[in-house]
């Protein structure tokens, strides 16, 4: 135990609240503690699919109850990025609700002619006419934007292609690396830090990947928790050059800690 005070957390979703649409055991309770308790708490994900009241929405139907306005997306995290850097600029996005979304609500036009940035997202329907145009607009100078590195997402029916391996084509073809604001870049942890208006000194972050969740969360400075109900099983830890702070068997381990 490391003896910090901790007073806001952010948990990853898939693998530590919910598994395949199911709640995991002690996850509704410990949100349930967070807002009894009134401990500011974010729910992260790298999914830019859906909008946070899409989210919430999924999590509810799982006995979940977290408001709309406590989920942070890798689209949110990088519309806030965009606004900061070109403040009501323009993009060209690839991507479902959860992206456009956010990118109208941080003041950005949404637009194939001249963009500023182009900005891809995960998307079930990726459109080769839109990844050609993508192309052509990073090699016209716009600046190339991803929200998330995942090259992989999951289905009933097996492994789906997903950002990062839709990135990798643009790449091949314009050889321009995109800057991906999702997790493992800790830029999505601040921007959640910031949200939430929570000092890293007194946060933990809760997930179950140790090539995203802890890294990030190490580089930012919070305290880490590992959970071993998702990706990462506990003999898979030491092949890592980093530890987290702690590693629990899952969420429910961690009620009595709020």
């Amino acid at each position: 135990m490391t003896g910090r005070t901790i007073d806001c957390w952010l948990t990853d979703m898939d693998g530590v609240l919910v598994h395949e649409g199911q709640a995991i055991p002690g996850a509704p309770e410990f949100i349930a503690a967070l807002r009894r308790e009134g401990r500011p708490f974010l729910v992260l994900t790298n999914n830019s699919i859906f909008t946070g009241r899409d989210l919430a929405a999924r999590l509810a139907r799982s006995g979940i109850d977290v408001p709309e306005e406590s989920i942070w997306t890798s689209a949110m995290a990088t519309a806030t990025f965009l606004a900061d850097q070109v403040p009501g600029g323009s993009a060209y996005a690839i991507g479902e609700a959860g992206l456009t979304t956010a990118l109208h609500e941080a003041g950005y036009t949404l637009t194939d002619t001249g963009p500023d940035y182009v900005v891809l997202g995960e998307t079930r329907t990726y459109s080769f006419e839109a990844i050609t145009r993508a192309v052509r607009l990073v090699r016209d100078g716009a600046r190339f934007i991803a929200t998330n590195p995942d090259t992989t997402g999951p289905s009933a029916e097996g492994p789906l292609p997903a950002t990062g391996a839709v990135a990798a084509m643009i790449t091949a073809a314009t050889g321009r690396q995109p800057y991906y604001v999702g997790k493992p870049n800790p830029m999505m942890f601040r921007s959640a830090l910031n949200r939430i208006d929570a000092h890293s000194e007194a946060t933990a972050m809760i997930g179950d990947r140790m090539d995203t969740d802890v890294v990030a969360g190490i580089e930012a400075g919070l305290e880490t928790f590992l959970v071993l109900t998702g990706s990462t099983a506990a003999h898979e830890v030491d092949r890592h050059p980093f530890r987290p702070s702690h590693v629990v068997d899952s969420i429910a381990d961690l009620i009595e800690r709020v």
